[in-house]
C-alpha cells in the first residue's frame, strides 16, 4: 500500500519511521513546514527523540512539503496537532485543514485515520462532513475514516512507537480490522479493534484526564499538607507500598507537555454542548493550572524571611522543559513562571541546557552566580546534581524546589531554606 503520514512533528514522524523501517509499503511523509523537511532529508531529527533519530539514519521515506505527493494513499494519517485557544476551547483548525488537503486527492477505497487528539465526536461531526462535502463521496461507504489516538511519551527510554499498545475504530468493521493488521505489522503489542468511532476517541481523552485529576489531587493535597506541616511526598512513597487500589502520583510546579493540561478541555467543550457540566475536570484543570502561581508564592515566602521580596532580588529560573530531559516548552509551567516573576520586577537568570535561545546565559555556573534564589522548575538531570556544597561559595539562601528532585534534608542541614511542592 501506500501510506501517507501528515504532520511530522513528536507522533507522525516517529509513525512514518516505523512503517518505513518494519513494513514494505511506500510510506510518504509531507508537513506544510519546508524547513522541516530539509532538516529530514539530511537525515536529522527535528525532534528530541533518540528512536527516531536512529531510525533516521538507517531508513528512508519519501519525504515532502508538496502536497500532490499525497495522491493516490491507500491510508491518509493526520497527525498534526490539536492545541487549544487561549480560552482552553479547542483549537481544531490545523486538523481541518490537513482534512481539507486530504480531500483534493480522496478516491473510492481509501483510508483516512486521524492519530490526533480529539473529543468524541469529532471524526463524526467534523471530519466526515468535510470530506462527503469536499469529495461527494460518502463515508463507510465509498471510503473509511477511522481513529488510532497517539500514544507517545517523549522522552521515555522503554516506550515509543514500536511497542505501546494501540486503540483503533472505523466507520466499518473490516476497516477497521485492516487497520488493525496494518498496524500490528509494526507495532509489536496489542493492538485493540474497538466498536466504533465515538469509543476509540474517547479513550485518549480519559487515559489524559485521569492523569490530570490524580496529579491536581495530590497538587492540592500539597497545598493542604503544607499548612499542617506534613511531608507529602513522605506520604505517598508510605501509601505507594499498598499492592492493589493505589497508584502514586506527585505533586509539581505545574503540568505541561501536549496531552495532559489539554485533553481535559476537549471533553469539558464537547460534553458542555451537549449540555452536560464536567465541574469535577474544570475543578482539577483549575487546581494544576494554580501551581505555578504557588510556586511563587512559595518564593515569595522564601524570600520574605531574608526580608527581601520578588523585586529586584536576582533569581535563577532552572529548566524552561515541561518534563525532564527532553527539549519540548509545550504547555510548560516553566513559561508561565517566567513571566509572572518578570511581572513581579524580578531580576532573572533562565537557564535551559536544551533551550539555549530560551536562556541568558550559557551554563549553570552561570545561572548561579549572584543569585540569591533559585527556582527549579525543570528536574533535568544536571540539576540533580545541585548541593549544598556547590552552592557554598555562593549567594544562593532560597531554593524552591518545583520537581522535588535534591536532596531536602541535606539543604535544611547546610540553612538554606528549601521549600518543595509538599516537600
Amino acid at each position: 500500500m501506500k501510506v501517507t503520514v501528515i504532520g511530522l512533528g513528536y507522533v507522525g514522524l516517529p509513525l512514518a519511521c516505523a512503517i518505513a523501517r518494519k513494513t514494505k509499503h511506500s510510506v510518504v511523509g509531507y508537513d506544510i513546514s519546508e524547513e522541516k523537511i530539509e532538516i529530514i532529508k539530511k537525515r536529522e531529527c527535528p525532534i528530541d527523540d533518540e528512536q527516531c533519530e536512529k531510525d533516521l539514519k538507517e531508513i528512508s521515506f519519501n519525504c515532502t512539503s508538496n502536497s500532490e505527493q499525497i495522491r493516490g494513499s491507500d491510508i491518509y494519517i493526520v497527525c498534526v496537532p490539536t492545541p487549544v485557544l487561549n480560552d482552553y476551547t479547542p483549537n481544531l483548525e490545523p486538523l481541518k485543514e490537513a482534512v481539507l488537503e486530504i480531500s483534493k486527492f480522496l478516491e473510492k477505497g481509501q483510508t483516512v485515520v486521524i492519530e490526533s487528539t480529539i473529543n468524541p465526536g469529532v471524526c463524526e461531526e467534523i471530519v466526515k462532513p468535510l470530506l462527503e462535502e469536499k469529495t461527494a463521496l460518502k463515508a463507510g461507504v465509498d471510503f473509511d475514516i477511522a481513529h488510532c489516538p497517539e500514544r507517545i511519551n517523549p522522552g521515555d527510554p522503554v516506550w515509543n512507537v514500536y511497542n505501546i499498545p494501540r486503540n483503533v475504530g472505523s466507520t466499518r468493521a473490516e476497516t477497521t480490522k485492516m487497520l488493525a493488521d496494518f498496524y500490528r505489522s509494526f507495532i509489536d503489542n496489542e493492538v485493540n479493534e474497538m466498536p466504533d468511532l465515538k469509543s476509540v476517541e474517547a479513550t485518549k481523552i480519559i487515559e489524559n484526564t485521569f492523569r490530570d485529576i490524580n496529579i491536581a489531587f495530590v497538587n492540592e493535597l500539597a497545598k493542604s499538607f503544607d499548612v499542617l506541616g506534613i511531608d507529602l511526598v513522605t506520604v505517598i512513597k508510605g501509601a505507594a507500598n499498598k499492592p492493589f487500589a493505589f497508584m502514586p502520583h506527585y505533586p509539581s510546579c505545574g503540568v505541561g507537555g501536549h496531552c495532559i493540561p489539554v485533553d481535559p478541555y476537549f471533553l469539558i467543550e464537547r460534553a458542555k454542548k451537549s449540555g452536560f457540566d464536567h465541574k469535577y475536570l474544570k475543578l482539577a484543570r483549575e487546581i494544576n493550572n494554580s501551581m505555578p502561581f504557588y510556586t511563587i508564592e512559595l518564593l515569595a515566602n522564601g524570600l520574605n524571611e531574608f526580608e527581601k521580596s520578588i523585586k529586584g532580588a536576582k533569581i535563577a529560573l532552572l529548566g524552561m522543559s515541561y518534563k525532564a530531559d527532553v527539549g519540548d516548552i509545550r504547555e510548560s509551567p516553566s513559561l508561565k513562571i517566567e513571566k509572572l516573576l518578570l511581572k513581579s520586577g524580578a531580576n532573572l537568570t533562565v537557564f535551559d541546557p536544551y533551550f539555549p535561545l530560551l536562556s541568558n546565559v550559557s551554563n549553570l555556573k552561570d545561572a548561579l552566580k549572584d543569585a540569591f534564589a533559585i527556582v527549579i522548575a525543570t528536574d533535568h538531570k544536571e540539576f540533580l546534581n545541585i548541593n549544598p556544597e556547590m552552592l557554598a561559595n555562593t549567594k544562593v539562601k532560597v531554593i524552591i524546589d518545583g520537581k522535588n528532585c535534591l536532596n531536602k534534608s541535606a539543604f535544611k542541614e547546610a540553612g538554606f531554606y528549601y521549600k518543595g511542592i509538599g516537600h
